[in-house]
């Protein structure tokens, strides 16, 4: 019979000093006699485990509110837009950007009213799914006693599933066409409001917070141009087209801007070593499965 001791964990419990030798066997049985203390601590595994805090629910522990944090938004590419995003937890609270327009150089300043926050989904959906995976390993009994080595590999999937569900979060923006970024809240987020000709949207890619801008101009009843909408994408290029109400437009410009968010980076090698740390377990759980199913005797 497997017995494996299951563990209390908090919320930094992936990657935490310690947690694996609680998860596998106190008193064990013949199937995980041999996996002794579990998979040893990569590299970075501390800094991983702080970095999970950051994906914690609002009001699960006794930390405050999340502090804000300011990020300069810059391109090697281009200085047409230049700007600063406020983050706070898994919203920016505030936002001011300057806007260059490239045909007349005049300088258009935008921020965020005073009294909205925009939500990233990206992180809020992330956290979700390690809040998941954290119910998955926290909702027995402290003493509970798993009695196959099938249960704990089950248990390793679906905690797999939540975490890599986690991460192609923050490494997979979604695809929106532009009729949904111009249909986004987001627009109407700016004081003063942002030109028609102007797009916005706001995204996470890997470790970076990106802003990106869209200059469009109408399309005349009389073009010659073939129009063809375009579908959805990450980031659209120039001479991309769609219809808005009653006018066709085409992108002229786009320029897109971004910073790195340190905790982002480190949040990415948490899901990374846990993902490790899971397989390996099951690894072992596996092989001495194998043996004393096997075993001639």
């Amino acid at each position: 019979m497997v017995s494996v001791l299951y563990p209390h964990v908090g919320h930094g419990w992936l990657g935490a000093p310690g947690m694996w030798k609680k998860l596998v066997p106190a008193q064990v049985g013949p199937e995980t006699q041999a996996v002794g203390e579990g998979p040893e601590l990569p590299k970075g595994a501390l800094e991983a485990w702080e970095a999970a805090v950051r994906f914690t629910l609002p009001g699960s522990g006794t930390e405050g509110p999340a502090k804000q944090e300011n990020f300069i938004l810059g391109s090697c590419g281009t200085d047409q837009v230049k700007g600063v995003l406020t983050l706070q937890g898994d919203a920016l609270s505030q936002a001011d950007v300057n806007l260059k327009m490239p045909r007349n150089n005049q300088l258009l300043h935008f921020a965020f009213r005073e009294d909205k926050q925009w939500k990233l989904q990206q992180i809020q959906d992330a956290r979700n799914h390690v809040s998941q995976a954290i119910y998955l390993l926290d909702n027995r009994d402290e003493n509970y006693q798993f009695r196959t080595g099938a249960e704990v590999l089950k248990l390793m999937d679906a905690v797999m599933l939540q975490l890599t569900r986690a991460r192609n979060r923050l490494t997979t923006p979604a695809t929106l066409t532009l009729p949904e970024i111009a249909a986004s809240g987001l627009t109407r987020m700016f004081a003063p409001a942002l030109p028609s000709d102007v797009l916005v949207n706001v995204y996470i890619n890997l470790n970076k917070l990106c802003l990106t801008v869209y200059q469009l101009h109408a399309l005349q009843p009389n073009s010659t141009k073939n129009f063809r909408p375009s579908g959805g994408s990450v980031l659209h290029s120039p001479g991309a087209m769609f219809e808005w109400g009653s006018q066709r437009l085409e992108v002229s410009h786009v320029h897109k801007v971004e910073s790195v968010i340190p905790w982002l980076n480190d949040a990415l090698v948490f899901f990374t070593v846990s993902l490790q740390l899971c397989q390996q377990l099951k690894d072992k759980i596996s092989v001495f499965s194998s043996y004393w199913s096997y075993r001639p005797f």
